[in-house]
């Protein structure tokens, strides 16, 4: 009997050493922005292995037949919401949201936008390193994001002066932030250097998101690696298993 009971003893703690060390993993989300345009290279995102998370531009002539898409896929499905940039050189976003809108056309634009997105279930920024780096029009971002219902908010975090991650925390908003963008140029050894880097903050912080494109180099790169992640010592999970995460933490620090 005392044999069984060593055996017994001696399995649970190896289970319990087991479950801690796969709680303990570092976590990776992606996020891939920019959808809508592109047939092609966005069902190829959609198709990516495991939980990429779909961030899809409203006024794009493809954005709702990618959301179903994504949706079918499994894939968490976000909208990516146009906000003025500094630098608008290049134009507009279709369908974005400017600084001098008051505040009826500011609500009307985001309600319009969301309904162009089927399934969405969070917001993330696109462009918008102006217009995050106002409170007044952020507390009006976070106040149309509670009305909507059950959302969540990412902050692609395009200015090291944004107050988006400050305003969403203070209006009781889930939310998190940007830490490496995948491809800020299209060459394939730029996008397997913010990969690695990718890893090494999640490895740090213990969790981490990488925002990239619809580009082919960053589409490739995704079908090589992704699949390797828990061979690699890494959880990749979607961007609102990484909002549950957090819902927990502050649960049980309130308790």
């Amino acid at each position: 009997m005392r044999v069984h009971i060593a055996v017994i003893l001696s399995l649970l703690l190896a289970f319990a050493a087991e479950s801690t060390c796969a709680q303990s993993l570092p976590q990776i989300a992606i996020i891939i922005d920019d959808l809508g345009y592109k047939l092609q290279l966005g069902k190829r995102v959609t198709q990516l292995p495991g939980p990429v998370s779909c961030a899809i531009l409203p006024a794009a002539p493809r954005a709702g037949a990618l959301a179903e898409a994504a949706h079918a896929s499994g894939k968490d499905v976000l909208l990516h919401l146009p906000l003025q940039a500094l630098d608008e050189r290049g134009g507009s976003e279709p369908g974005g949201i400017v600084l001098d809108m008051s505040r009826g056309q500011f609500a009307h634009t985001f309600a319009t936008s969301l309904a162009a997105v089927p399934h969405a279930i969070g917001v993330n920024t696109h462009r918008g390193s102006l217009l995050t780096q106002h409170p007044g029009h952020m507390r009006w971002l976070m106040e149309e994001i509670d009305a909507a219902g059950d959302l969540f908010f990412v902050d692609s975090y395009t200015t090291h002066e944004s107050v988006a991650l400050s305003m969403a925390k203070e209006a009781g908003v889930p939310a998190l932030k940007r830490d490496v963008f995948l491809d800020p140029d299209q060459t394939a050894a730029t996008v397997l250097r913010e990969f690695a880097r990718l890893k090494k903050v999640a490895r740090q912080r213990g969790s981490a998101v990488g925002i990239g494109h619809p580009y082919p180099e960053t589409i490739a790169l995704l079908e090589r690696e992704l699949p390797q992640l828990a061979a690699d010592g890494f959880e990749f999970v979607s961007v609102s298993q990484l909002i549950a995460s957090q819902r927990q933490k502050l649960a049980q620090a309130a308790q």
